[in-house]
Order: structure tokens, then C-alpha cells, then sequence
């Protein structure tokens, strides 16, 4: 089996496209169609089913694929090993979410920039399950993750910190400087970001389990913040993202502690062998989040 057969069958395998597998490794379409026809006269058997416009893994395609990426991975790390290479390199495709990339990534994409220019950052903003099944599929290398869970099928994840939340809202909120109580909060006009966003979810299980509620959706963060500093209604943020509204007085925080914890994690596929450059982004995402507490 030839190398670049594999890395062209992952590539397919991953993206479930020829199509798109083409134009990732900068092949003509017809090319990544004979080299999979290839690899499958090599072993005697089909690796993909095809279904009209779509295609899918045979069984045996589900039985090379992690063979594939071990193949494929202890093959870049022999080739740094070999040559010698001191300085990381490599293009390293992160999954992660506004919070993060606005409020807590900028240090560590500092870092990289000035101190590892040979590593190539690719940010890829994505959510909850989208997060992890581009993790399980090889779309991402890493990705950052914000849950109350920690164990997640398929993945290893290294929790980085517990993420603290807080009830946000306008000075002159009714609820502002009260003991506020869960049943309290239903009857009020309710701010969120959009549904899969693990402290909305959270947030709004707990509150439907005493009354349905409706919320007002913001795209982003930033709208949301600004809508309830506009007095449009309270909403449930990262801590980090609302530090200097809670500090300027523009929003103020209402006395209610979430009855959830959610942990900012780093994950990535089970059994993938992190290259340099990952375990290096990994070790350092684990510094910095710590240093900001």
C-alpha cells in the first residue's frame, strides 16, 4: 500500500466526498477516483459504498481507516524525528466558539504567532455536537469544548478550567441587587444565543422544568450583551464575556448561582497521536487558561 493512497482514501473517508477530497489535496477528481480504485484492487475489496451522489464506508473501509490515520500520522512524526526538525510545524485545524476565541484564545494565538510562525492556526467556529463529530471524522485536529460533561464517546479531552457563568442584566433591572431564585426568573423577558450552546441549554432545562419559557435569540455574545444592557431582559454569559460591563457598571450581575458547571475542555479523536505541534498547542492552551484563573 502506498502512502499517498492512504492519505488520499482518509481524505475521502473523512470528507465523504470525492469532490471535495480533490480539491482539499489539490488533485483532479478523476486522480482521487483511480488512486481509492487502486488501494481497493490492492487489498480486494471495496472500501466505499456508492450511492448515486453519495458514498459511504464498507466495512472493510471502517476497519482501514484507523490503521490509515496511525499510518499516516507515525509517518509525519518519523519524518520530524529523522530530519531533525527543532522548530514545530504544521497546520493545525481548531474547533472552538466565540467565547473562547474572543475572550480567551488571543494570548495563546499571540504565543504561536510570535514564538511558533511555522505553525499554521486554521480556527473553525463550531458548537457542542458539531464539534465533536468534526472531531470523530478527522475534521478538526483538536477542539475546544464548553460542557457540564467531561467523558465524550470517541474523544480525549483535557478539562483546561471550570468556566463560571453569570446572570447578567441592566442596572436598573428589577431582579438587581435581590436574592433571585430560579421561579423568579420565569416570569422574566429572557436573553440567549442561539439553541446548542451548552450554558443555554443548561439554563433553559432548568428553568422549564418549573414553567415553559421563551427566550429572545441573538446571533452572538456581543448582541446579547448589548440587549440586555439596553434593558431588553436578563441573559446567562461566561463570566469572561461580560468582565468589563460587570466592571464599567454597564451590565450588573443578579445574585443566582447556576445549579450546573461547565468545564472548558480541549479534545481531540481517541487513539490520534498528537503531532508536535498539537501536544504543543495542548500544553499551552492548559497554561495560559490557567493563568487568566
Amino acid at each position: 500500500m502506498e502512502l499517498r493512497l492512504l492519505v488520499t482514501f482518509e481524505k475521502v473517508a473523512t470528507v465523504l466526498s470525492f469532490t471535495r477530497a480533490a480539491a482539499e489535496l489539490s488533485y483532479a477528481q478523476s486522480s482521487v477516483t483511480s488512486q481509492i480504485r487502486s488501494l481497493e484492487s490492492d487489498l480486494g475489496v471495496e472500501l466505499f459504498d456508492r450511492l448515486g451522489g453519495r458514498i459511504r464506508l464498507t466495512e472493510a473501509g471502517e476497519r482501514l481507516l484507523p490503521y490509515a490515520r496511525q499510518i499516516i500520522e507515525l509517518t509525519e512524526e518519523t519524518r520530524a524525528a529523522v530530519t531533525g526538525a527543532e522548530e514545530p510545524s504544521g497546520t493545525l485545524t481548531v474547533g472552538t466558539m466565540e467565547s473562547l476565541t474572543s475572550y480567551r484564545l488571543p494570548p495563546l494565538l499571540e504565543y504561536f504567532h510570535h514564538r511558533h510562525p511555522k505553525v499554521r492556526l486554521a480556527l473553525r467556529t463550531t458548537i457542542g455536537d458539531e464539534t465533536r463529530q468534526a472531531l470523530r471524522q478527522g475534521t478538526y485536529d483538536v477542539g475546544f469544548l464548553m460542557e457540564e460533561e467531561t467523558e465524550h464517546p470517541g474523544l480525549q479531552s483535557a478539562v483546561l478550567a471550570v468556566e463560571p457563568l453569570a446572570l447578567v442584566a441592566a442596572p436598573g433591572h428589577p431582579l438587581a441587587g435581590a436574592l433571585v431564585a430560579t421561579a423568579d426568573l420565569t416570569g422574566q423577558s429572557l436573553l440567549a444565543t442561539e439553541p446548542g450552546c451548552a450554558y443555554r441549554d443548561l439554563f433553559e432545562r432548568e428553568l422549564t422544568a418549573l414553567k415553559p419559557v421563551e427566550f429572545m435569540e441573538f446571533g452572538t455574545i456581543e448582541a446579547t450583551k448589548r440587549a440586555a444592557a439596553a434593558g431588553l431582559g436578563i441573559a446567562l454569559l461566561p463570566e469572561v464575556t461580560v468582565a468589563a460591563e460587570l466592571a464599567t457598571g454597564s451590565l450588573v450581575r443578579l445574585a443566582w448561582e447556576p445549579p450546573f458547571t461547565l468545564r472548558t475542555q480541549l479534545a481531540w479523536r481517541s487513539g490520534k497521536r498528537l503531532p508536535a505541534h498539537a501536544r504543543l498547542f495542548v500544553e499551552q492552551a492548559r497554561k495560559l487558561v490557567a493563568e487568566q484563573g
